[in-house]
């Protein structure tokens, strides 16, 4: 699929394990703890074996789908995640849709383990400088607009975004499903689709769980180039 009008790729993926009960009954043994990020929630590492799992199977197809060399893509951060941040205590940068990285060669994907509705995965226009996609050359400006639409009267709310703001436009959402995969390029604006009457269950097994990662990769090298360099 692609988001929005820049059409930034995005793949959604099905039915992705054979046993993703069994992932949940690994979770659920997992100590999670806090991490120095803006996650909104606790993490715990995943195992090795899932993530060789991933590149095994997925590799070819992310390469393909995201321009990307197969063979160099690997791994930079795999863990287990749970949302347990209640809404009136997100810090402002977590009430608003974000970027992991500006590169077009970095991916994020985040993997459903929760079966009851908890809300999915959008994607949004900031509407102020029409940017779906932050890269090296807008990071600057964006992140100015931000600083300064903080201070403002349309500051966010202390909620969870879930749609359409004074200062964004939801322009793709898709739905938490029982072992559905997302994977979108990490500069793509982002944020769980967290509903409103959302209460935070620390319990894997219960809660809005999720195996969440990032991969990188070098980018593919064009016919015509590959070519010339032949």
């Amino acid at each position: 699929m692609t988001i929005g009008r820049e059409m930034a790729p995005l793949l959604v993926i099905d039915n992705l394990v054979a046993d993703a009960q069994g992932l949940v009954d690994i979770a659920a043994a997992k100590y999670f703890g806090d991490v120095a990020s803006y996650y909104p929630g606790v993490r715990a590492k995943a195992p090795l074996s899932y993530q060789q799992f991933v590149l095994q199977q997925l590799r070819a197809l992310l390469g393909e789908y995201f321009g990307l060399q197969a063979n160099s893509i690997r791994f930079t951060m795999c863990h287990f995640s749970l949302v347990t941040t209640p809404p009136e205590k997100l810090g402002l940068l977590q009430r608003i849709p974000h970027t992991d990285s500006q590169l077009s060669t970095e991916l994020a994907f985040i993997h459903y383990l929760f079966k009851t509705e908890l809300g999915g995965t959008a994607f949004y226009r900031h509407r102020k400088t029409g940017y779906e996609v932050v890269d090296q050359s807008r990071k600057a400006e964006y992140l100015a607009c931000v600083d300064q639409e903080n201070k403002g009267t349309a500051k966010p709310e202390a909620r969870y975004i879930n749609g359409n703001t004074a200062l964004y436009e939801q322009v793709g959402c898709q739905r938490g499903v029982f072992n559905r995969m997302l994977v979108y390029r990490r500069n793509s604006l982002h944020s769980g689709n967290i509903p409103d009457d959302f209460v935070p269950d620390p319990d894997p097994r219960t809660g809005r769980l999720s195996l969440n990662g990032f991969l990188a990769g070098n980018a593919a090298i064009q016919d015509g180039l590959a070519a010339e360099l032949r």
